[in-house]
């Protein structure tokens, strides 16, 4: 039994090289910050200069902050050499980077639906395409990031509930066609966590944001909103679970759980 039991089945991240996508703030960059405490090197990307250079100046020279669209080609081809040259290859890809597209269902915009879905969708799908070759080498992981907004119905968050439905779905499409190359595809969904994706659209100001988010709390089984650390240490085991893919792990406070006061 004890031959059997054998040595641990998980990675660690010390040493690995992780490109986090949407790394200049939020979960991206919380995520960056754990990774960073545990020995990895990473590399943050986002659309937002001074957001990345910021993090990237603060976290530290094992850290590359590269300023880019993953949405266009030339930029995630860009990104992708850069998080190799920095890491000496790649380990994990994490699929941070999203943005918010609210309205009634009457008065939405094609325009702007097409947008949120290759921001959120497309551009992680085509990124991680590039970084399969990379991935295999070092039988490494995808990581996307899913929503609670398929665990519970905004009114209004269509747009962006029904791309998180989608990268929900496509973690588990990859995870069977990329098994057999060993690379690993899964998914964390959080739950209510601060970030400024709202502030980004326009929609709140950063009072407005933190106030209605902590007016969230009670909806959680656990009482509280929770942290960016609490989602990286979830990133982290996902990364590093060796038989683990396919995997859709909700680490949301119980708010999923649809909680009421009866």
């Amino acid at each position: 039994m004890g031959a059997r039991w054998g040595k641990s089945a998980m990675k660690s991240l010390k040493g690995m090289s992780i490109l986090v996508t949407g790394g200049g703030s939020g979960i991206g960059l919380g995520a960056a910050k754990y990774f960073l405490e545990q020995g990895a090197k990473v590399t943050i990307c986002g659309r937002r200069e001074n957001k990345i250079y910021e993090a990237a100046d603060a976290l530290g020279s094992d850290v590359l902050g590269l300023v880019g669209d993953i949405t266009l080609e030339d930029d995630r081809q860009r990104i992708l050499e850069g998080a190799v040259r920095h890491g000496g290859g790649l380990d994990a890809l994490v699929n941070n980077a999203a943005n918010m597209y609210r309205g009634a269902i009457t008065e939405l915009q094609e325009f702007e639906l097409s947008e949120i879905f290759n921001s959120n969708v497309i551009a992680g799908m085509m990124l991680s395409g590039l970084c399969v070759p990379h991935l295999e080498k070092r039988e490494g992981s995808i990581l996307f990031v899913g929503s609670v907004h398929n665990r519970r119905a905004f009114p209004g968050a269509s747009p962006y509930a029904a791309t998180k439905a989608a990268v929900q779905s496509l973690t588990q499409v990859l995870a069977a066609e990329l098994g057999p190359k060993r690379i690993r595809v899964n998914c964390v969904v959080p739950g209510a966590v601060y970030t400024e994706i709202n502030q980004r659209a326009g929609l709140f100001d950063d009072a407005t944001a933190l106030a209605r988010l902590h007016g969230m709390a009670g909806m959680h089984a656990l009482g509280r909103i929770g942290t960016e650390r609490e989602i990286a240490e979830a990133m982290s085991y996902l990364i590093c679970a060796k038989w683990t893919t396919g995997a859709i792990v909700d680490v949301d406070g119980g708010l999923g759980l649809g909680l009421t006061s009866e």
